[in-house]
């Protein structure tokens, strides 16, 4: 298990950037690798974006697309030779979340631990913070 912590850099500029932590498990980072290699061409610059959008029945859920570039303001980290985007807005609600990918009976997916959240719906898809 890995844990990076990223910061937002602005060239020429002496103030203390926010950071975020986020942990990716070695089983997600095997299955980011796996779907981000299924997809033909993406540049080296590419990788996944990790965001907080608004949704379900408690108000948040989690995104995971892939894209090809970061963009501005985003934070950037590597975990397990994965490379993550994560926005500023998001930051704020990703901020020490565990990714995990699980595999069991009822299917497999990828979960999050999230210490921010203070409730969740009762189908586990949606959180409230």
């Amino acid at each position: 298990m890995s844990t990076q912590t990223a910061s937002i850099e602005t060239p020429g500029v002496a103030t203390a950037a926010p950071t975020i932590t986020l942990n990716v498990t070695e089983p997600a980072a095997v299955e980011i690798k796996k779907f981000m290699a299924s997809e033909e061409g993406l540049p080296e610059t590419s990788g996944l974006r990790v965001r907080v959008v608004p949704g379900g029945c408690s108000g948040f859920q989690y995104s995971l697309n892939i894209e090809e570039e970061s963009r501005q303001g985003d934070f950037v980290l590597n975990e397990h030779g994965v490379r993550l985007f994560v926005d500023m807005f998001s930051a704020q609600y990703l901020n020490g979340v565990q990714i995990d990918y699980v595999t069991g009976v009822m299917g497999s997916g990828f979960t999050f631990t999230n210490p921010n959240a203070t409730g969740s719906c009762g189908c586990g898809t949606s959180f409230t913070a």
